[in-house]
């Protein structure tokens, strides 16, 4: 394993150098940051040290071409600010050594665009809030009330946790999503090749008999025309279905149908509740943990929540909050949290201690994805091998319904 020289900054703001063993630098960085430094150089032992910073960045308001700020870099940058702040750097500092570390060039002039607006005087928020598509409103407001409550340092340590399990969740639920999405693609595959090239071939076979096909042959055969002569209509009735289906989910009573639907599916629905109230949960609980208040902390969760149910019974629950009723009862009254949720958050209530157990809840339904993804795969994998086994069996039958039926007529003729 090799030996990488580095310099960083430490908890206390001070620089030190030293040199670590890693298998790459990705590795050796997450060594050192996990020891609470902040990497300013790094280097093979065996080269001369280099900046681990990107290229110098575009001026600011410049435009580089293809390059995308992603979500973990968002989260990486969080965690660093947190470290740096809670080490005691002055938050002009801090954010100076991350925009020059930064290797995403994109991000590298947003940073120094939230960077040069600090200096001038501005808040952190009011800096991140130019740049709604990077900084949301989540993150915007949840710094804005550390600069209130001149909890600035632990808010972001909060925002950075709270970022990390996000985005672990969301990996989980994409994994999900894999082996449905492999499957797929491979029975389409399978039943396009026997549409084009197998059913042709028996389609001249049955032509020179000159036998009577029966509806199912000649609905497979049509099928099989459609796709070998028009061949080009395939792609624009594919494309066609996305867009219409892309803009019918674009409007709120389509979404909203949707999500109905997905909530009704065996399973399918059971999964969606758990990460959608595992979502709920932990974006209220580090929102009011922050010092956000508590209707707009509601406010904030409906508009993170990409399910539409959920959302709408949040508008009606942060009505009735607005008007004096404690959070719990309209909650339970909604009927798209379950029980255990709608309980502990009066518990909450009552002891004086809601982000704490909006956390805890968070905690539970993070641990359920886990099942809830297992359960999952276990019915669609079954589904999914019995939907293959019946098309390419219905296209099989469809080939030697005929060939039966000629073979039946002169063996009976015979």
């Amino acid at each position: 394993m090799p030996d990488y020289k580095y310099t960083a900054i430490d908890r206390n703001g001070a620089q030190t150098s030293g040199k670590i063993e890693a298998t790459n630098d990705e590795q050796a960085r997450q060594k050192l940051m996990a020891k609470g430094l902040m990497v300013t150089t790094l280097a093979n032992d065996a080269g001369s040290a280099k900046p681990t910073a990107a290229p110098t960045a575009p001026a600011k308001g410049g435009f580089t071409f293809g390059a995308k700020v992603s979500q973990n870099d968002v989260t990486i940058m969080t965690r660093q600010l947190a470290t740096l702040i809670v080490a005691g750097l002055p938050l002009l500092r801090a954010l100076e050594l991350i925009t020059k570390q930064e290797r995403n060039p994109a991000f590298k002039v947003i940073l120094a665009n939230v960077a040069d607006s600090v200096s001038q005087g501005n808040n952190l928020s009011e800096a991140m809030q130019a740049h709604p598509k990077v900084f949301d409103k989540l993150f915007v407001n949840m710094i804005r009330a550390g600069e209130a409550g001149g909890v600035l340092d632990k808010v972001l340590d909060r925002l950075a946790k709270f970022r990390e399990k996000a985005e672990r969740i969301q990996k989980k639920v994409k994994s999900a999503l894999v082996y449905p999405g492999v499957v797929m693609s491979v029975a389409i595959i399978i039943v396009y090749i026997l549409m084009v090239k197998v059913v042709p071939s028996f389609q001249k076979l049955l032509d020179g008999q000159k036998t009577e096909m029966p509806p199912l042959t000649k609905l497979v055969i049509g099928i099989s025309q459609l796709l070998t002569v028009y061949w080009w209509a395939t792609p624009i009735l594919v494309f066609g279905v996305y867009f219409l289906l892309k803009q019918w989910l674009s409007t709120e009573k389509g979404k909203e149908l949707f999500d109905r639907m997905i909530f009704r599916l065996p399973k399918v629905g059971t999964f969606v509740q758990i990460v959608s109230v595992s979502r709920f949960a932990r974006t209220f609980g580090t929102l009011m943990a922050s010092g956000v208040p508590i209707l707009q902390s509601i406010s904030i969760t409906r508009d993170t929540l990409d399910n539409v149910v959920i959302a709408k019974s949040l508008e009606r629950v942060h009505d009735r909050v607005r008007d004096g009723e404690p959070l719990s009862v309209p909650l339970e009254q909604s009927g798209v949290f379950p029980q255990m949720v709608t309980s502990m958050i009066q518990v909450g209530e009552e002891t004086g201690q809601l982000p704490e157990m909006l956390n805890r809840v968070a905690d539970i339904y993070d641990e359920e994805v886990d099942n809830a993804v297992t359960a999952l795969t276990s019915i669609i994998e079954p589904v999914l091998i019995v939907f293959l086994a019946v098309v390419v069996g219905a296209i099989v039958l469809a080939m030697f319904l005929p060939l039966i039926a000629l073979i039946t007529k002169m063996t009976g003729g015979g």
